[in-house]
């Protein structure tokens, strides 16, 4: 089975951490994100993946050594191509059916149930489905009970809302779908490709799991707690002591106050009274002063914090520095290399 990741977009949303790491390696739990991806769709049977990349693709192939697994090829897009239209660009390197899966996500859901319902139903497109509580953010999916998908409503008012399921953002395609993509230019496959197939074969497959879009500082640090939670099956999950901490042997915690959830990696200096947790990823080199309290926060590697800052909901790019007593405010998201003063006594 081969899968194509859409990971060219520029992840405007979670800016500045994307300015210089592009948003499919941003590390979750000290992995990057799109390696969960992957490791996903191996359980699924997945043995070839394409990578459709763009902003900073370089930083995509730098952050994925090899490894045992899928085989991995690049789809390096020229300029911005839209979700359908990188799918069109990797044509020449695409099977006769192929999973398509957004790189904004993570996720658990069944994908071996989607290629059977694909199958069964001899399906041109079909769409995995995702219930989520309140769906007035994002399009609807319609389908019949047969799964046949009849309309999709985009964004709609609450006297609209007749069912749960939105778009997962993951589907299975024939490849003569290709031919419904013009070529060399930006394609919506959601706005542009998905509406005329009703009717032609377009089916959508209800899938229950785990799932969340990390395109969102919110939704990146809810994505990293809930890897540490056990919330969502990953490669970590036989690594956490069952309070959910991972902490590198080599990390010296003294009388750091440590609460799980918590990742600590290799490098991380502790200094004594300090207080990590509940909810903390520090990133590899990272050196945390005394008496400083972080909660909530993801600071990714070679970051430092002064003596007495405290830092609650916040996420910190690579080599960023914290001066003492600085308080960062809730939501705080800080960009690469950038140094956080304290306020004026």
């Amino acid at each position: 089975m081969q899968a194509l990741i859409l990971a060219g977009g520029a992840g405007t949303r979670l800016r500045p951490l994307t300015n210089t790491v592009p948003k499919p390696v941003l590390p979750l739990a000290g992995r990057p994100h799109i390696a969960y991806v992957i490791d996903w769709l191996g359980r699924h049977g997945v043995d070839d993946v394409v990578i459709a990349s763009g902003h900073l693709a370089g930083g995509v192939r730098e952050a994925l050594k090899p490894t045992e697994g899928p085989r991995i090829r690049y789809a390096e897009e020229p300029d911005a191509r839209g979700t359908a239209g990188a799918i069109r660009f990797a044509e020449d390197m695409l099977d006769e059916r192929f999973l398509v899966i957004n790189g904004d996500v993570l996720c658990d859901l069944d994908l071996t149930a989607l290629v059977e319902q694909h199958r069964s139903t001899g399906a041109i497109a079909t769409i995995a489905l995702y219930p989520v509580d309140d769906p007035s953010a994002y399009g609807l999916v319609r389908r019949d009970p047969d799964g046949a998908i009849t309309d999709f409503l985009e964004k709609p008012d609450p006297a609209e809302i007749d069912t749960d399921e939105i778009n997962a953002g993951a589907y299975l395609l024939e490849r003569e779908i290709l031919e419904r993509i013009p070529p060399d230019r930006e394609v919506s496959i959601e706005r542009e490709v998905f509406p005329p197939l009703v009717g032609e074969g377009l089916y959508g497959r209800r899938l229950e799991g785990y799932w969340i879009d990390i395109g969102t500082p919110d939704r990146y640090r809810q994505a990293n707690w809930d890897i540490l939670e056990g919330a969502v099956e990953t490669s970590l999950s036989d690594r956490l002591d069952p309070g959910g901490r991972l902490i590198d042997p080599g990390v010296e915690v003294g009388d750091a106050v440590i609460e799980p959830p918590v990742l600590i990696e290799a490098g991380v200096v502790l200094s004594p009274g300090t207080k990590i947790g509940p909810r903390a990823v520090l990133g590899e080199n990272c050196v945390i002063s005394q008496r400083a309290r972080i909660t909530a926060s993801v600071l990714l590697p070679g970051c430092g914090v002064g003596a007495d800052a405290v830092l609650d909901q916040a996420v910190l790019a690579a080599g960023v520095e914290v001066a003492s007593g600085a308080r960062l405010e809730p939501g705080s998201t800080i960009g690469e290399g950038e140094l956080v003063e304290a306020a004026p006594a």
